[in-house]
């Protein structure tokens, strides 16, 4: 849009935009780039509006409900509308936006929502991206511009999750921490829950009370509680173990929360809890005791048709290809995926290193370092208590070799130890060396972030709990050298390791691949070259794997992805082990029989009867 600022100017919130001008029906939650045959929208930078009429009982007016509207997620900026008068705003995709909109509403009558997004990544937004300019009248129309970023995916835009309006009682549950230990046989849960009031005036907390009740996950009763804080111990507890670690993987419990005041008031939750514990040293990862391998993949939330917006039969795809792999594991990234999928990994007990959007990041001044704060709040707000979640990542390959990056990503770890002082924190790096530490606020869990340079000259790792690097030997380089892959890999793992006494994995290797594209010998972007070279990393993992302190393995990529257009990109990123409509390539056989060799291959004979249940809703 060359006038950007047109629909404010115009009020084009102030009533349904279709009389503002002419409209398109636009699906939420999706991506709206890939919806029509249009062009200029598929590529479109800038602002773009949405709106809904919606009816509100009178019958909630009258029993005197909270009510409140929440976004999933709307890619990047937002501004919501309620009624022609503005509600809130949110900076950032990836995350939910929430408003009070109890007074804002009419009741007994249609309402009017209406939200403005924008897509623009500047050296200031997180992810990063530049606003290329192009005044050359000879070449350009006038106001040509272009969107640049330092990431290797298409920036999808649109509302992308589920938009709801929901009710509580004037006094509400407002948050629930949970932790989880194991004595012996027996699990214990700490939990604290907050409450807040809508009544005017101070709030008489003293008159409001906790009760709890947790059920098994047949739904039956195991005990009860009163508080606000507590600890429950329950005997011989069923834990929570990632699949292929036990023949009842993502056991969850439900601690049903009950908070009312003495006017009556009482709002209840359902909040799931798996009771595991994690743990660390220099060389190894536990969960409950045992020794950890993390087996899995990166993925991407992205599809054909609807780009990043859920799509819960997608959704159950992933997760069965996922088991079908024998996968234990998978990274959010390079951002944080949308609150379904994180249902269906605490169910199906399999791990998320969960990722922030920081991907690619430079510059890092203090502006920018409190907005990854924020950021890394947000998301540890929205995910401290799923048990699937064993690790924070801060980012992914960020330019870490600036000397700057030393004291950011110090501060930026420290920052969300304390949020979340149970998990490990990381950070995927590419580079060859990393040289920034910052100890964990609790000894319990790691914090990681994905590097990328070399070891020698990065300044990122040494805050980290966990080293996560990322490495494609004879793809970047070397290309179609196979036979390097397993002296250059345990070479520098080795020396990760040896340079910062803490565990190292590999967060990315592979190589791309066209489906149906064979070779033999092996050549580039055929599928037995990727196959081959997977083969020849895998020699490198079980060397690494035998020293002690290697503690797992994330090829690129699950499935192919969509890109920006580029000469070497045909028709996106083809890194997958399954095509983007989730077939397998050789990749993904030669994946399958490996992951469940690790996993001693325990369950895959089950012939337990076919069942389904719902589990999105």
């Amino acid at each position: 849009m060359l006038d950007a600022e047109k629909g404010f100017r115009e009020e084009w919130y102030a009533q349904p935009l279709s009389k503002s001008g002419p409209v398109i029906s636009m699906a939420v939650p999706s991506s709206y780039n890939d919806i029509t045959q249009d062009k200029d929208l598929r590529d479109h930078i800038g602002w773009a509006w949405y709106d809904r009429l919606f009816y509100v009982p009178s019958r909630w007016q009258t029993d005197k409900q909270r009510v409140v509207l929440r976004l999933g997620s709307a890619h990047y900026n937002s501004i919501i509308y309620l009624n022609g008068h503005s509600l809130t705003s949110h900076e950032g995709g990836h995350l939910p936006i929430m408003a009070d909109i109890t007074t804002k509403l009419v009741y007994g009558k249609e309402n009017l929502v209406t939200v403005a997004i924008n897509n623009t990544l500047t050296p200031e937004t997180i992810p990063q991206g530049t606003i290329v300019k192009h005044n050359d009248p000879s070449r350009y129309p006038p106001g040509y511009f272009a969107q640049s970023y330092n990431f290797d995916f298409t920036n999808y835009a649109g509302i992308h999750r589920p938009v709801y309006i929901y009710t509580t009682p004037q006094t509400f549950i407002d948050d629930i921490l949970i932790t989880t230990d194991i004595n012996g046989a027996n699990g214990v849960i700490t939990y604290n829950v907050t409450h807040g009031n809508t009544m005017i005036g101070p709030s008489r907390s003293g008159e409001v009370g906790c009760s709890m009740k947790l059920l098994d996950n047949e739904g039956d009763h195991v005990t009860s509680a009163m508080g606000c804080q507590g600890t429950i111990e329950i005997s011989n507890a069923s834990l929570w173990w990632p699949y292929l670690m036990s023949e009842n993987p993502g056991y969850m419990y439900t601690l049903l929360v009950a908070v009312s005041d003495a006017d009556g008031n009482l709002d209840l939750y359902p909040q799931k809890v798996g009771i595991r514990t994690l743990g660390w040293n220099s060389t190894t990862l536990t969960i409950n005791n045992k020794p950890l391998y993390l087996r899995g993949c990166g993925k991407h939330e992205d599809a054909d048709i609807r780009g990043k917006g859920v799509d819960y039969a997608l959704i159950v795809k992933d997760f069965s290809l996922l088991k079908w792999l024998g996968a234990n594991s998978f990274r959010t990234s390079h951002y944080p995926y949308a609150e379904e999928i994180m249902d269906m990994a605490d169910k199906e007990g399999i791990m998320i290193i969960d990722e922030s959007p920081a991907v690619g990041l430079s510059g890092f001044d203090e502006a920018l370092m409190n907005k990854h704060i924020s950021v890394m709040q947000e998301l540890v707000q929205r995910d401290k208590n799923r048990p699937s979640v064993i690790m924070w990542s801060v980012g992914n390959e960020p330019k870490s070799n600036e000397a700057a990056a030393l004291n950011y990503f110090r501060d930026v770890v420290a920052a969300t130890h304390t949020a979340d002082p149970t998990r490990p924190v990381t950070c995927v790096l590419n580079l060859g060396k990393v040289v920034s530490a910052t100890k964990s606020a609790d000894p319990s869990r790691p914090v990681t972030c994905v590097l990328n340079k070399p070891k020698e000259k990065e300044y990122a790792a040494s805050s980290l709990d966990v080293i996560l690097v990322n490495r494609y030997y004879s793809w970047y380089g070397d290309t179609g050298h196979l036979e390097v892959i397993k002296m250059q890999t345990v070479t520098e793992f080795s020396e990760w390791h040896l340079l910062h006494n803490k565990p190292v994995m590999i967060s990315e290797y592979g190589a791309g691949s066209l489906p149906g594209y064979h070779m033999d010998p092996a050549w580039t972007w055929s599928e037995e070259y990727q196959a081959e070279l997977m083969i020849r990393n895998f020699e490198a993992f079980d060397e690494l794997r035998s020293k002690g302190y290697f503690v797992g393995e994330m090829i690129w990529n699950f499935a192919d992805f969509s890109t920006p257009q580029g000469h070497t990109r045909p028709g996106g990123n083809r890194k997958g082990i399954f095509t983007r409509s989730r077939q397998p390539k050789m990749a993904a056989h030669v994946l399958r029989y490996r992951y469940h060799n690790l996993a001693n291959d325990t369950l895959t004979n089950s012939q337990a009867p076919l069942c389904f249940t719902s589990v999105l809703h």
